[in-house]
């Protein structure tokens, strides 16, 4: 009788639970879809690209990969995310020092994710937005969304800040926070387009934007 009950009260416990995939686990195959899907996108177009390619590359299921990301439109917005946006917040989450100035604070944060815009894949990123955003007006919004609006508010906060301190260039940076940030298109535009066998230095170019304006 004791043995029949054991095996009663193992029964009526049930299957014993599977554990899904750790915290780690699931941030390492999200980082892996993401670049292959960078990859896919680059390679492909984003029109041509397909979902199944994205999987492929990744190395995993399709199914998989709709765990992640249910749309191919939701897997752009992650590569801009993780990708463009990320550094992008860090840099911004830094605090400015009581006695640094507006222009060294851009220096400090900003021209290091500048320098690294084209080995970090964001210019790709860009590229892609001008080469395709007119045909697909989503990726257009997702990147004006999460990138260049918030780091254009982002300038203009620090400008009002560079006006209230009396610190020279904050007036004009106020009135056109777009000059900090112009370089940055123009070397993306002609390192993927132009002149890519003549690549200009987009950081050293966003460091000397800096100095012009706060000369």
């Amino acid at each position: 009788m004791g043995t029949d009950s054991g095996q009663g009260a193992r029964a009526s416990a049930g299957p014993a639970r599977r554990r899904g995939p750790s915290p780690e686990k699931t941030a390492r195959t999200r980082a892996q879809v993401v670049q292959a899907a960078m990859a896919e996108f680059l390679d492909q177009g984003y029109s041509a690209a397909t979902m199944a390619g994205v999987a492929r590359r990744a190395g995993l299921a399709k199914g998989t990969l709709y765990l992640y990301f249910p749309t191919k439109e939701a897997l752009f917005a992650g590569i801009v995310r993780d990708i463009v946006t990320n550094p992008l917040q860090e840099a911004e989450a830094q605090a400015i020092g009581a006695e640094e100035t507006v222009a060294d604070y851009f220096r400090r944060t900003l021209v290091p994710v500048m320098r690294r815009i084209e080995s970090s894949g964001r210019a790709a990123v860009a590229r892609l937005i001008l080469a395709e955003g007119a045909r697909f007006p989503v990726l257009a919004e997702v990147y004006r969304e999460e990138v260049f609006h918030p780091l254009v508010d982002h300038i203009r906060l620090h400008a009002a800040r560079a006006i209230a301190r009396g610190e020279p260039g904050g007036e004009i940076l106020a009135r056109h926070p777009h000059l900090l940030i112009a370089p940055l298109w123009v070397g993306m535009v002609n390192n993927g387009v132009i002149a890519p066998d003549r690549p200009l230095d987009i950081g050293a170019m966003f460091e000397a934007s800096l100095d012009l304006i706060f000369r």
